[in-house]
């Protein structure tokens, strides 16, 4: 590891209430950010005596061929950083990856743009926790401790995510890092306010530009600041300015995360202290490896709206207040001295489902299918378990569970769980998906500056 090597995590999330709502500026959303990160290594790139590489490496260790290198030069008329993808050999295919590709692009940019320019060579290590990707059969069949980082042995197209944000923390580890790595700390502090505003902005930018749509952003803002309640940003602050490479996009991207004028000024509320969690429970996710196509849903939802504009309008109004009244009764709970009856809160999730599946049935989208349904009233009735819900945009991706933090009640769990089957929606038979707890809890931080000689090795 290099002396000068920097180190950045940021933390995966869920949406534990908000789903479709987050998407609207007149609703808010209840995100949860995840102990399960995302972690980022810059440092010197290690060569032999009188060889000199002008170039930036990136890898991720994890999976096969998971390894970009990229070449870059300042553009002319203030256009900003070009990021050009190198082969690493000259007979393989030009390997891409367009979230990489992007911050980087985007974060060289900015950096160039608030100071002389001095990007030097730089190797850039991705490391995954875990529990973002299923774990194959073969790996958890091994006997003895998992080692921290998988080695999955599959391309990353090939590996099953969990739905815990993988790319919303890539992005903003791997933005934070490179900041960290080429600005002096008087310059940006991740640790200030200030610095995380900043990386935020900077982060929703190049996410969006790699997602090819301008999105919520709440899986950016929870990265970044940890669990929170969000509200969306307005879509025009990232929809005008002129694409990588233009004349004045260095200029026009420094304006939107420095917020230099009235007119860039981000109206997103990412409101913290109106998050908090019990003593005494915990989040649990479950994975259900199925797997859901969420922009189909998103759009099939989004056009029932339009079309049924009253009626959608009223679920989503319905919704919005059982969420509020969710946080709200999780933040009395959490402040109070005494150990209170969690029945409210009981009530408050049967609420929510009991709108999520009214939704469901009226839009013609699973969001919450029977077989969720069935696996979250199962789980409902173990002794401990507060309540559940099929997180963000729902399907079959994974449930998200408030539970009492106990031995007794996690173990229950797990014995339900392990004998799990999912039963298809059209023959009612069992079908391919077997559900798993993930070893990963709520985490209140966000983006955080990490030990570079911890991941020696």
């Amino acid at each position: 590891m290099a002396p000068n090597a920097v180190a950045v995590s940021a933390p995966g999330k869920v949406l534990l209430a908000g789903g479709y709502l987050v998407l609207d500026r007149a609703y808010t959303g209840l995100v949860f950010g995840l102990d399960a990160r995302i972690h980022v290594i810059v440092q010197d790139i290690a060569t032999r005596n009188g060889v000199t590489l002008n170039e930036i490496i990136v890898t991720s260790p994890q999976f096969q061929d998971a390894v970009w290198e990229y070449g870059y030069r300042l553009t002319e008329r203030d256009g900003g950083i070009q990021v050009t993808p190198l082969r690493v050999d000259a007979t393989l295919k030009l390997n891409r990856n367009v979230f990489v590709e992007t911050a980087l692009g985007y974060t060289l940019t900015y950096i160039a743009s608030i100071t002389t320019p001095n990007v030097t060579p730089a190797s850039i290590t991705i490391l995954a926790d875990n529990d973002y990707y299923s774990t194959p059969t073969s790996l958890s069949a091994k006997s003895g401790a998992a080692p921290r980082f998988h080695n999955l042995g599959v391309p990353i197209s090939k590996a099953n995510k969990t739905g815990l944000g993988s790319s919303a923390a890539l992005v903003t580890a791997f933005t934070a890092a490179l900041l960290t790595y080429y600005l002096p700390k008087e310059t940006i502090d991740l640790s200030t306010d200030s610095g995380k505003r900043k990386l935020h902005n900077l982060a929703q930018a190049s996410h969006c530009a790699a997602q090819g749509k301008v999105g919520s952003g709440f899986d950016i803002a929870s990265a970044v600041y940890g669990s929170c309640l969000y509200k969306r940003f307005s879509p025009d602050i990232l929809s005008h300015h002129v694409e990588p490479g233009q004349p004045k996009f260095a200029s026009q991207l420094r304006h939107i995360v420095d917020e230099t004028d009235e007119a860039d000024r981000w109206d997103t509320e990412i409101r913290k202290d109106e998050v908090k969690l019990p003593k005494g429970l915990r989040l649990v996710m479950c994975d259900v490896s199925c797997g859901s196509q969420t922009p189909g849903m998103v759009k099939q939802v989004l056009a029932w709206r339009k079309e049924n504009a009253d009626e959608a309008n009223a679920i989503w109004q319905d919704l919005q207040n059982a969420n509020d009244s969710l946080a709200k009764e999780l933040r009395a709970l959490a402040e109070s001295d005494t150990r209170q009856s969690y029945e409210h809160l009981k009530q408050g999730f049967a609420r929510i489902r009991e709108l999520i599946r009214r939704m469901s049935e009226r839009s013609g989208v699973p969001i919450e299918p029977s077989s969720q349904t069935e696996l979250i009233d199962a789980c409902e009735a173990i002794p401990g378990v507060v309540g559940g819900v099929v997180p963000g945009a729902g399907g079959y991706d994974a449930i998200s569970l408030l539970v009492e933090d106990n031995e007794t009640t996690l173990n229950e769990l797990a014995k339900l769980l392990s004998g799990w089957t999912f039963k298809s929606e059209a023959s009612g038979q069992p079908g391919d998906g077997r559900v798993s707890m993930l070893d990963v809890r709520e985490e209140m931080v966000g983006v955080r500056a990490e030990d570079a000689t911890s991941y020696q090795g």
